[in-house]
């Protein structure tokens, strides 16, 4: 998903500039936490692969090797410090702390798909590895769904821009996949809201 904060023209020129770099260096820094539209990176890396100024495999190397390293360092900031910074979040925004658990406990059981499937959803892309850290997933067990969702996630990306894009405008190829992107999002939060409404309607009717 790209926030447009940064233009498809500005990623292009950029990916012109710096090649493989920018491919790696952009996905590391989103799936650490930092707000880049790191999914129309990819993208244009796969897209200049199929029209032969990068080559596909180095492309798909870096791509899954930011993912790795990118969600590895999300996941040790949400380890050490992340609960505190969550907890402070929530005074600000009025959100009380049991809430904060109920959806901690919640994100925990399901953590390990959340991990490996959350780079294809909006926003959980960013934040699965920080907060895999602060649920207190097991690193062995972080370590192996990342590295497993990186490599699935890179090679759709990096082979749809090389494939699909040679007959689909780059533009309207980042449009579908940020919008299947937002459909998912509304479905996961969806899956997590929905049963809490439903227990605390519950709890009201005892």
């Amino acid at each position: 998903m790209s926030f447009e904060v940064v233009s498809l023209e500005t990623i292009k020129a950029i990916a012109h500039e710096y090649g493989y770099w920018a491919v790696f260096g952009g996905i590391a820094l989103e799936n650490a936490g930092v707000p880049l539209p790191g999914e129309t990176i990819t993208l244009v890396g796969g897209f200049l692969a199929g029209s032969g100024e990068l080559n596909y495999w180095w492309v798909l190397g870096c791509a899954i090797a930011g993912a790795i390293l990118g969600d590895n360092c999300g996941y040790w900031v949400g380890r050490w410090g992340g609960w505190p910074f969550l907890c402070l979040l929530g005074k600000l925004f009025r959100i009380k702390e049991e809430q904060l658990i109920e959806v901690k406990d919640q994100f925990s059981q399901n953590a390990a798909k959340a991990v490996f499937l959350g780079r294809f959803v909006a926003l959980l892309r960013i934040f699965a590895g920080p907060l895999a850290g602060i649920a207190g997933m097991k690193y062995w067990k972080f370590f192996l769904c990342n590295g497993a969702g990186a490599i699935l996630w890179a090679s759709v990306m990096v082979s749809l821009a090389y494939f699909v894009g040679q007959v689909v405008p780059l533009p309207q190829l980042v449009s579908w996949v940020g919008e299947f992107a937002i459909i998912a999002l509304l479905l996961v939060v969806a899956w997590f809201v929905i049963p809490m409404w439903w227990e605390s309607r519950q709890a009201k009717n005892l």
